[in-house]
């Protein structure tokens, strides 16, 4: 009797093997690869609520009027590539019903252009490629990747400054689980403004440099976990004006309790985390364990094969000889 080693097993023990080395290069190389920021990014986030806003026209503050925040997010392909990084051109536009639709962004009650430029793996921000503010903090726009159960630096940009988010638990949008965060800002002086002054109590002034104070009645973000795509956003933002050197508020430019996500921009986010979060689990979580399973089972079946062979019975010829003996 001889052991022969079955083609079959080798087979097994040939795919197992390579099930086994695929396992830790999807979790370890594939995934970490897929889990990073696009450079050719073009989204609209819409925000919606009421509130008071200062009519230019009538040079006083109107309550109860609808504001409409719109946010465009464009990536510059040709500068990301350059740079190694993903570098987004942001818009930023506040309007009410008067300005609305408008044939030109600046006509908008706020208009604020500028470019974030972060890595696209870290979320970090990067400080290249003609940034247009100095852009601080672990998020901004959107988390970083697997988001964690802590607080983070939130950018604001209003403020020029970040912000505490701290993690609240989790909350459901549009039937999609996120992590919750929360914050507040305290009235904080942002900037100054030349304006008319009678507009902050010094009528003997033709012009007066008025301080710009900002706050936030709230900031909610709803995150999805594993790609930190903000899933849903609310923001309670009031803007005024003081004298200078002045502890009241003059003026109030923007005052609103509530501006949220608007419906179809809640739904386009959670579609979006879906798919996404669907491919990094695929890719980090799935076939990793998937492969590790198979690879394993098949890696054993083969080496059981193998380390038993297949008996073949010898059948003598006429000599009464084994035929692996003789010779020719």
């Amino acid at each position: 009797m001889r052991r022969t080693t079955s083609p079959f097993s080798l087979v097994l023990l040939g795919a197992g093997t390579f099930l086994l080395v695929l396992a830790p290069l999807l979790a370890w190389y594939v995934h970490p690869r897929a889990a990073v920021n696009p450079v050719d990014i073009d989204t609209t986030a819409v925000y919606t609520g009421r509130g008071s806003v200062f009519d230019t026209d009538r040079i006083e503050t109107v309550p109860d009027r609808k504001i409409t925040i719109t946010q465009r997010v464009r990536g510059d392909v040709e500068d990301s590539e350059r740079s190694g990084h993903a570098v987004w051109d942001v818009i930023t536009t506040v309007d009410t019903d008067k300005s609305l639709p408008a044939a030109d962004p600046h006509d908008a009650l706020a208009f604020t252009p500028h470019r974030w430029v972060m890595d696209r793996r870290t979320t970090e921000p990067v400080h290249c490629c003609e940034e247009t503010r100095r852009i601080e903090g672990e998020a901004y726009l959107k988390f970083p990747f697997d988001v964690q159960k802590r607080s983070y630096q939130w950018w604001d940009n209003t403020l020029g400054d970040t912000v505490v988010m701290r993690y609240r638990g989790t909350a459901e949008v549009q039937g999609y689980t996120g992590y919750r965060f929360t914050a507040s800002v305290p009235p904080t002086k942002s900037g100054t403004r030349l304006v008319p002054g009678s507009i902050v109590g010094r009528p003997e002034s033709p012009q007066v440099l008025a301080e710009e104070w900002y706050s936030n009645h709230g900031i909610e973000l709803v995150v999805d976990q594993r790609t930190g795509r903000v899933l849903r956003a609310q923001t309670g933002p009031r803007q005024t004006l003081r004298a200078p050197d002045s502890d009241e508020d003059a003026a109030v430019l923007l005052d609103a309790e509530k501006i949220t996500f608007t419906e179809r921009t809640q739904q386009e986010a959670v579609r979006q985390a879906e798919r996404d979060s669907g491919r990094l689990r695929l890719l980090g979580e799935t076939l990793p364990v998937g492969a590790a399973v198979a690879g394993g089972l098949l890696a054993a079946a083969g080496g059981v094969l193998v380390a038993r062979g297949r008996k073949e019975e010898e059948r003598p010829d006429e000599s009464g000889m084994p035929q692996s003996t003789l010779t020719k």
